[in-house]
């Protein structure tokens, strides 16, 4: 049971990091357009998006490079938060979030 605890506190103290690194990452202009609480959903809607995309099982090319449109998750992230009721994103601005937590994610597997 430790060990379960164990993994969701760090999955927690990741996300924050994450979260914090994604808050870092925002060019000045969007830096007040999400809250942490915001960023923070839109963690989990990548992550969900992630897992049922299929991305996760998908095969590197010879660069060890997996193909992931941004633009498609961007998207995915403002229609989703629209029908959550979470508000109204543009793409355009929440490509900076999918790529902040995409930069995150390459500098953790260094």
């Amino acid at each position: 049971m430790a060990d379960f605890e164990d993994e969701l506190l760090q999955d927690a103290e990741d996300d924050r990091r994450t979260v914090e690194y994604i808050q870092n990452y925002l060019p000045q202009e969007l830096k007040d357009k999400f809250t942490e609480e915001q960023l923070y959903y839109f963690l989990d809607v990548i992550v969900d998006y992630y897992a049922e995309s299929g991305i996760l099982e998908a095969e590197p090319d010879e660069d060890g490079s997996i193909d992931i449109d941004v633009e498609q998750i961007a998207q995915h992230l403002a229609q989703q938060a629209r029908k959550d009721g979470m508000g109204e994103f543009s793409a355009e601005d929440l490509r900076w979030v999918v790529e902040g937590e995409m930069e995150y994610a390459e500098q953790q597997e260094q």
